[in-house]
């Protein structure tokens, strides 16, 4: 009889305090990405398929995303529990109010780049005077490409802004832009030398913009408040997945394309972007996944500068680093 006692008891205590982490980790999880798979997403297929995640006692679901805007939207609200995205845009979501933050850094300087053909010559902002230069309709990009042009001597007035949304690489190689911003340097510049054009690539943080990370893991701070300990697990798990592809970066790529067989996936250029891409997975002096707050700073007060977000908003609110600190 003491026994069922205490058996009621414990019932109406889980009712009354909800389930504890160890309880919802049998759960389905959630984690979609920035966008469609490819290199980027190496390590995450690795701890899924080397049962990292498993381990862990977490059951993940990793889903590419139906609309790559909605993503800190579906965190957000707890659709999904985990999301890739980019630090500028999480910033601007901070800004606006919406409740997700970073827990790792993934790739830890920017992607995104200025490019332009070889043959016309552009190397450096400088040369941009009187052209046209495409961006995907991104308010930020915009902002990117004037400190760019500034620190070289030119003004947002001295181009001609061109929206040209995601057909980037189609712009410049039609000749509808003499050059483009916005463009990944792992992505856009492989496909362009596959079909035989060579481009230059001019990075932002050479150019007065600090430099950023360009992906993030995030969650919203309901899971990181209610739930830190799944967290921690989820996090550990998904570094061990990217340590796994920094051993073997290729091997990564055929974990990759074996778990998505119906993926729209190009082989040639994610191998080749995964070999750019894996020293921007680590970090200096640092773990994997690590979020330096100075670097936060830096970036939010560019940021600042340029009217992207408010003079009020606390950088630190957009991260929390304690589940990489070692």
């Amino acid at each position: 009889m003491k026994i069922i006692f205490l058996y009621v008891v414990c019932l109406i205590s889980m009712a009354v305090v909800g389930c504890s982490d160890s309880d919802t980790e049998s759960q389905e999880l959630i984690l979609t990405l920035d966008w469609f798979q490819n290199a980027n997403h190496a390590g995450i297929y690795e701890a899924v398929d080397k049962g990292f995640f498993a381990e862990e006692g977490l059951n993940v679901v990793v889903e590419p995303p139906a609309d790559p805007t909605a993503i800190l939207s579906l965190v957000a609200s707890g659709d999904s529990d985990f999301g890739m995205f980019y630090q500028p845009d999480l910033m601007q979501a901070r800004n606006a109010g919406v409740p997700v933050l970073a827990v790792a850094g993934v790739v830890q300087r920017p992607l995104n780049s200025m490019m332009a053909l070889q043959s016309s010559g552009i190397d450096r902002p400088g040369k941009l005077a009187g052209k046209k230069v495409g961006y995907p309709g991104i308010p930020w990009n915009e902002a990117m490409l004037t400190t760019m042009l500034e620190t070289d001597g030119l003004s947002r007035e001295d181009v001609e802004l061109v929206d040209v949304g995601f057909a980037l690489s189609q712009a410049l190689l039609s000749g509808t832009v003499d050059a483009v911003v916005g463009a990944y340097w792992t992505h856009e510049l492989i496909v362009m030398e596959n079909e035989g054009h060579v481009a230059n690539v001019i990075l932002p943080d050479e150019w007065g913009v600090p430099t950023y990370y360009e992906l993030v893991l995030v969650t919203s701070e309901k899971t990181v408040r209610d739930r830190p300990e799944m967290v921690e697990k989820f996090v550990k798990a998904f570094s061990k997945g990217y340590e796994r592809a920094l051993l073997d970066p290729q091997g990564s790529i055929d974990t990759l394309l074996r778990m998505n067989p119906d993926a729209e996936i190009d082989e040639s250029v994610d191998r080749a972007g995964v070999e750019l891409i894996v020293p921007l997975w680590q970090s200096e002096n640092q773990p994997f996944g690590s979020l330096v707050p100075e670097r936060w700073t830096s970036f939010a007060d560019w940021m600042k500068s340029k009217g992207l977000i408010d003079e009020s908003l606390e950088p630190s609110a957009a991260y929390d680093s304690s589940f990489t600190e070692q």
